[in-house]
C-alpha cells in the first residue's frame, strides 16, 4: 500500500478551500482510481463545492506523466458576504481639479489648494441604500454566518440640504468636515500667510488672511478681502471690499482691482484698479491708482510720484518729494472711458496699418486676379470695421468730462513738478503750493487755487 498512488489534502482559510497534491504510484502500486477519490473526500467529509474537473484532469495527469501534480484546488467553499447598513458617502470628487502648468511645463505648486470649494447645489455626499449580507458555506457544508458593516458616514449640516439621495450646498463656499458633519461656510479664514502651504487663493466669499501674503501668490475673492499684515500683492481682484491692516507692496508688476472701498496702510510700485473710496494712512509711492471715487490719504501722508486717476478727487497731506520722481494727477475723467478710448484708437491703428498692406497688394501687377478680388473683400471688411472704431471714439470723446466738482485738497504742500488734471484743464506746479485745494472753473475753463 505504501506503493499505491495517493493525495495529500491541506485545508486552508478556515475549510473554505481545500487543495490537494497528487503522486503517482511507485513500482508494483495501485495508481489513484475514481473510487480512491471518492473515497478520501468521504473521509474529509468534503461535500460542498468539489471542483470535479480540476481532480479529474490532476489524477489522469498524475497517472499518464508519472509526476507529482501539485497544488490542485480540490473544492472550495463560498465566503459570507457582508450586509452594509444604510450611510451618507462623501463625493470622493470634491476638490479635485487639474492642476496648471507653469512655464516649461513643470506644475505650477501655487496652484494647488488645501481648501475644498464647492459651488451652491453641488453634490456633497450620496445617501447609499443598505446591502443585505449573504450567509457563506465551508467545503464541509458548514453555514458561515455574515456579519454586518456599519461605515463612518457623514451627516449635513450649516449651508446643506437633502434633495433625494443627495446632500447638496446651498451656498458657494468652504467645505468643511468636522466629526463627520459637512458644513459650508461663506468666508475663509487663513490662521497663517499666504504661500506654497495654501497656494493661490479663489474663494467666492469673503476672505481673512492672518499673516502676510508672499510674492507669487495670486487671490481671487467674490465677497471681501481683509490682510491683517503686509500684502506682498502679485495679483488681486475682489468683487467688494480690500482691508489691508499693513501696506500693499507691488514691486513694480503687480494689480489690484477692488470693486468696492479700499483701505490700507500704504500704496507701493504697484497699479490699483478701485470702483469706490482708497484710503491709505501713509504713502501712495510711484504708483498707478485708479479710483471712480475719492483717493484720500491722511493729512501727515503724501503722493510720490506715480499717477493718479480719481474721478471724484484727492485728498492728501502733501504731493511729491523734492528728491523724488514727479507724480501727476488726474481727476474729473472717467479713467475706464479714456482707457477704452486709447484701447480703440489702438485697435484703430492696426485696421490702418493693414487696409494700407492691403491696398499695396491690390495695385501690385503680380497679384492675380482671383486673388485680388479676395483682397478686395477683405479690405471692405476692413473699412467697416474703422468705420464702427472711429464711430466709437467720437461716442466717447462726448463722454470724457464726468464729474465737473473734482477737486484736489492738499494740506501740507505741492512740491514743484508736479501735474493737475482736473476736466483735462491743467495745472502745472512751478513754485511749492501749501494748504490749497485746486478745481475746475466752468466760466473760465481753468483750474483755479484756494487756500484752504
Amino acid at each position: 500500500m505504501d506503493n499505491d498512488g495517493k493525495i495529500v489534502l491541506t485545508f486552508l482559510n478556515n475549510n473554505l478551500e481545500v487543495r490537494g497534491d497528487f503522486y503517482p504510484a511507485k513500482e508494483g502500486g495501485s495508481p489513484i482510481n475514481a473510487e480512491y477519490i471518492r473515497s478520501i473526500l468521504d473521509q474529509n467529509r468534503i461535500v460542498f463545492g468539489i471542483n470535479k474537473t480540476e481532480i479529474e484532469y490532476a489524477f489522469k495527469k498524475c497517472i499518464k506523466d508519472n509526476a507529482i501534480v501539485s497544488d490542485v484546488l480540490v473544492a472550495s467553499g463560498e465566503p459570507p458576504v457582508s450586509g452594509v447598513t444604510e450611510y451618507m458617502q462623501l463625493n470622493p470628487f470634491l476638490g479635485q481639479k487639474n492642476e496648471k502648468e507653469a512655464e516649461g511645463g513643470a506644475v505650477d505648486h501655487r496652484s494647488r489648494s488645501p481648501y475644498i470649494i464647492v459651488k451652491k447645489d453641488q453634490a456633497l455626499a450620496k445617501q447609499k441604500r443598505p446591502k443585505p449580507g449573504k450567509d457563506g458555506m465551508n467545503v464541509l457544508g458548514e453555514v458561515l454566518g455574515h456579519d454586518i458593516k456599519r461605515p463612518d458616514g457623514v451627516s449635513g449640516g450649516a449651508n446643506t440640504r437633502m434633495e433625494g439621495r443627495l446632500l447638496l450646498a446651498t451656498i458657494n463656499g468652504q467645505l468643511i468636515q468636522t466629526k463627520g458633519v459637512l458644513s459650508v461656510n461663506d468666508s475663509l479664514v487663513i490662521k497663517g500667510a499666504v504661500g506654497y502651504g495654501t497656494g493661490n487663493i479663489v474663494f467666492p466669499g469673503d476672505v481673512e488672511i492672518e499673516g502676510p501674503v508672499s510674492d507669487g501668490f495670486k487671490i481671487y475673492s467674490g465677497g471681501s478681502i481683509t490682510i491683517k499684515q503686509t500684502f506682498d500683492v502679485t495679483d488681486a481682484i475682489t468683487k467688494n471690499d480690500l482691508n489691508v491692516f499693513g501696506g500693499i507692496i507691488g514691486r513694480g508688476r503687480a494689480m489690484v482691482k477692488v470693486g468696492g472701498v479700499l483701505k490700507t496702510k500704504f500704496i507701493g510700485n504697484c497699479r490699483v484698479v478701485c470702483r469706490k473710496t482708497i484710503s491709505v494712512e501713509k504713502e501712495v509711492i510711484n504708483s498707478h491708482v485708479f479710483t471712480l471715487d475719492f483717493l484720500e490719504v491722511s493729512e501727515k501722508g503724501s503722493i510720490i510720484g506715480g499717477e493718479v486717476y480719481a474721478v471724484k478727487g484727492v485728498k492728501t497731506g502733501s504731493i511729491g518729494k523734492k528728491t523724488g520722481k514727479a507724480a501727476r494727477i488726474h481727476c474729473g475723467v472717467d479713467f475706464t472711458l479714456e482707457q477704452e478710448r486709447e484701447k480703440t484708437n489702438n485697435y484703430l491703428k492696426t485696421l490702418t496699418i493693414k487696409g494700407d498692406r492691403v491696398k499695396d497688394l491690390i495695385i501690385d501687377p503680380d497679384t492675380k486676379a482671383e486673388r485680388k478680388a479676395k483682397l478686395e473683400e477683405f479690405l471692405q471688411k476692413l473699412e467697416e470695421e474703422k468705420a464702427k472704431a472711429q464711430a466709437k471714439i467720437t461716442d466717447l470723446l462726448g463722454k470724457v468730462i464726468s464729474y465737473e466738482d473734482a477737486v484736489v485738497e492738499v494740506k501740507g504742500q505741492i512740491v514743484p513738478g508736479t501735474l493737475i488734471e482736473i476736466c483735462q484743464a491743467a495745472l502745472f506746479v512751478t513754485e511749492p503750493l501749501k494748504k490749497v485745494r485746486i478745481r475746475f472753473n466752468r466760466d473760465s475753463n481753468r483750474l483755479i487755487t484756494e487756500t484752504l
